[in-house]
């Protein structure tokens, strides 16, 4: 190095430029089961829903000279349209109208049952709340982005994490009230069963099935409330699994028996309903929480430590029952809430 290139080389250094960000990352959830979807009391749906690590929804907002939204994945890269619709719906409600950049860092398996659009929405709802300095409930967020029309879980999961019961979605256009927040057990563990090569039912094929499908009984949905207030609640409170896992299991039964000839059977998937079968026939003595998280495809076994988890899982390799197309992971309950983090871009230097 010359002489005068040293006696630059610091000036140069200096020359650097960082840009504010703002990321999100939101965690998946579970959909255990509605209430009473019917409304056989007036107050139709009302839902069961538990809060997981592993799966996530991660957004990255900043200033820019135009508007982009880009992405680190392909899953990610399919929900740029959406994404983009979501930014500008949050700009026609606030006014605020300034061009960032929004990147998609990582997305939920879409129609899946892990609350993939709502998670989307709230995270890039909080990200743009906190960029301009909005005080903004999530609930709030998720009505102006269109959630919230059935099921309230995934908004209230966003905001405390655990295992969630809300009251349905009232006329007022509001997403349901939380009712109950119970901090899921952290001995427990789920085992997640994914087939990425089935989708849930969604939009219009998912408002064609409910508006086919004759109400549930008001006795089921009855048995229901009476599972979830007296077994599934209670259960998780003082980490009692026995009652927990029967009162899961009769509520999955009577919603499997409803919505299955929407979706060919208790379960969307055959290669994930034979495996939660065989789950649940070797768990017996032991118990086990076996059910489809909404429309499936993903199925999900809550068993009550981790070497036990382990162990099921380890048979049903050996024994031959997971199908090859199928993704098996073991994973916690999440109870705490989603993150936002501000930052700075990596330095950009001439």
């Amino acid at each position: 190095m010359t002489a005068p290139d040293a006696a630059l080389a610091p000036l140069r250094n200096l020359h650097v430029q960082t840009v504010r960000t703002v990321r999100v990352s939101a965690p998946g959830r579970l959909h255990l089961g509605f209430l009473d979807p019917a409304g056989s009391l007036g107050r139709t749906f009302g839902s069961v829903g538990l809060v997981i690590d592993g799966f996530t929804t991660e957004v990255e907002l900043a200033a820019a000279a135009s508007d982009c939204v880009t992405a680190e994945t392909l899953a990610a890269h399919e929900e740029r349209g959406r994404a983009a619709t979501l930014l500008q719906l949050l700009r026609e409600r606030t006014g605020r109208h300034a061009p960032l950049s929004l990147r998609l860092v990582q997305v939920l398996p879409p129609h899946a049952g892990f609350g993939s659009g709502t998670q989307l929405a709230c995270a890039i709802g909080r990200a743009f709340a906190q960029w301009h300095g909005l005080d903004l409930t999530t609930a709030t967020l998720a009505q102006w982005l269109g959630r919230g029309l059935r099921s309230g879980v995934g908004i209230a999961g966003f905001d405390a994490g655990g295992l969630l019961v809300d009251g349905g979605p009232g006329t007022d256009g509001l997403p349901a009230p939380l009712l109950s927040r119970v901090a899921f057990p952290e001995a427990w563990r789920i085992v997640v069963v994914q087939d990425p090569s089935h989708r849930g039912l969604s939009g219009s094929a998912e408002k064609e099935a409910m508006a086919t499908l004759p109400p549930l009984p008001q006795a089921s949905a009855a048995d229901i409330c009476h599972q979830v207030l007296m077994r599934i609640l209670p259960g998780a409170a003082r980490a009692e699994f026995a009652p927990f896992a029967a009162g899961v299991q009769r509520m999955q039964q009577l919603l499997g028996e409803h919505f299955g000839p929407a979706q060919g059977g208790a379960f969307t998937s055959p290669a994930v309903g034979r495996l939660m079968q065989w789950i649940a026939d070797v768990s017996r003595e032991h118990g086990a929480a076996i059910g489809q998280s909404s429309w499936g495809p993903t199925g999900f076994a809550i068993l009550p430590s981790q070497a036990r988890a382990e162990i099921v899982v380890e048979a049903a390799r050996a024994a031959g029952q997971v199908d090859p197309r199928l993704k098996v992971r073991i994973v916690c309950g999440r109870n705490h809430p989603a993150t936002v983090r501000e930052g700075t871009s990596e330095p950009l230097r001439d």
